[in-house]
């Protein structure tokens, strides 16, 4: 069972816990042993009689699993392997599928979003009105133990701020480092990805190597990212969709990485991945202690059954409008627009679809 929850961890994170199914699923009907070939001169053996039924059978792991599920995906900056460094929450993703499980939907929150964190007692945190990105620092703090934070407790925050602030329960969710994603795409072979926007990287060379940071910023060589379709190595993709300082600000950042979700998940399924128990086994080293998932409760099984018949075509990403807002004239983070909350509203109430039928200016396409 601990290798199938493993087989199972890493497909619910590469495939943002949606085509996690078809890797599980597969694994667990290869690992039953094929049945002989009759030969047709041989008359078949009798038919054995069969035992008394005394049980009905146990239903799929995952069987009551319905829906509506919402799942939360978040990225950690790199500072995280610096000892004593709080982990930030550099992208918060959600995941939401409907009743029937039959579709999902994708988007961001902004890591600068306005939010109220509610206290958190475990890290003797008393609650306040601030950047959302902060909620997983302040909750991974271990009193008494400065130099070791902790990753699950600050994702505990962070869940209860993203649930407070949406109306929609997290039913589970997973931690992963840029450096974890980085091995992940190589692993990969690399990831195809259209590049919808001229992208000039703050902060790698062409060659790769980090551009050297002064008083005044970076300098030196830029990685640019021309628009149309590429081929990126691991680096080069978690590159790209890290980069804010260009046009569109975060909001664009955000569209990136979700594109960039959605082109893993294209590429594991197009390797066929979910049926080569060696290539899925990489996947889970290249990972290793770069994640952390938590789920309620549930073993990873239940949701890869459960989700397991959800069509990747099926996936919509979507991208919530917002702004800045200030006080005084400095800038304190960013809200959503009535549009990106309403949106949210529709979630709640199940109605997704004609909601972004209704203002398809919403998904994000590519």
């Amino acid at each position: 069972m601990e290798r199938r929850r493993l087989l199972g961890l890493a497909a619910l994170v590469v495939l943002l816990l949606v085509t996690a199914g078809a890797v599980v699923g597969t694994r667990l009907v290869a690992d039953r042993p094929a049945a002989p070939v009759a030969d047709p001169t041989t008359p078949p053996p009798p038919s054995p009689t069969p035992a008394p039924t005394t049980a009905s059978p146990a239903p799929p792991p995952g069987a009551d699993l319905t829906g509506p599920l919402n799942l939360l995906l978040v990225g950690v900056d790199t500072r995280v392997s610096i000892p004593g460094w709080e982990p930030h929450a550099d992208a918060v993703l959600m995941l939401h599928v409907p009743a029937g499980l039959d579709r999902a939907y994708l988007f961001s929150l902004p890591r600068d979003l306005v939010v109220d964190i509610p206290a958190y007692p475990k890290a003797r945190y008393p609650g306040g009105r601030t950047k959302l990105t902060h909620a997983m620092s302040y909750g991974s703090r271990v009193p008494g133990d400065k130099a070791h934070p902790s990753t699950e407790q600050g994702y505990e925050l962070l869940r209860a701020t993203v649930s407070r602030y949406t109306g929609l329960r997290i039913d589970a969710g997973a931690v992963i480092t840029f450096g974890g994603f980085d091995r992940l795409v190589d692993t990969l072979g690399g990831v195809d990805l259209y590049v919808d926007q001229r992208v000039a990287s703050r902060h790698r060379r062409p060659d790769g190597a980090m551009r050297t940071l002064t008083g005044g910023g970076y300098v030196g060589p830029q990685m640019v990212y021309e628009k149309g379709t590429r081929r990126l190595t691991g680096w080069q993709a978690l590159d790209y969709a890290r980069q804010r300082y260009t046009a569109g600000g975060d909001y664009t950042r955000q569209r990136h990485q979700q594109q960039l979700l959605r082109a893993l998940a294209r590429k594991i399924l197009s390797q066929g991945t979910a049926r080569d128990p060696q290539r899925v086994e990489q996947v889970v080293a290249a990972l290793g202690r770069t994640l952390v998932y938590t789920g309620g409760g549930r073993k990873l099984i239940d949701f890869a059954y459960a989700l397991g018949g959800l069509p990747a075509d099926r996936l919509t990403l979507v991208g919530l409008p917002g702004a800045g807002v200030g006080s005084g004239g400095a800038y304190r983070g960013e809200q959503l627009q009535p549009l990106g909350r309403d949106f949210l509203t529709a979630l709640r109430r199940g109605r997704a679809e004609p909601f972004l039928a209704a203002h398809p200016a919403l998904r994000v396409r590519n």
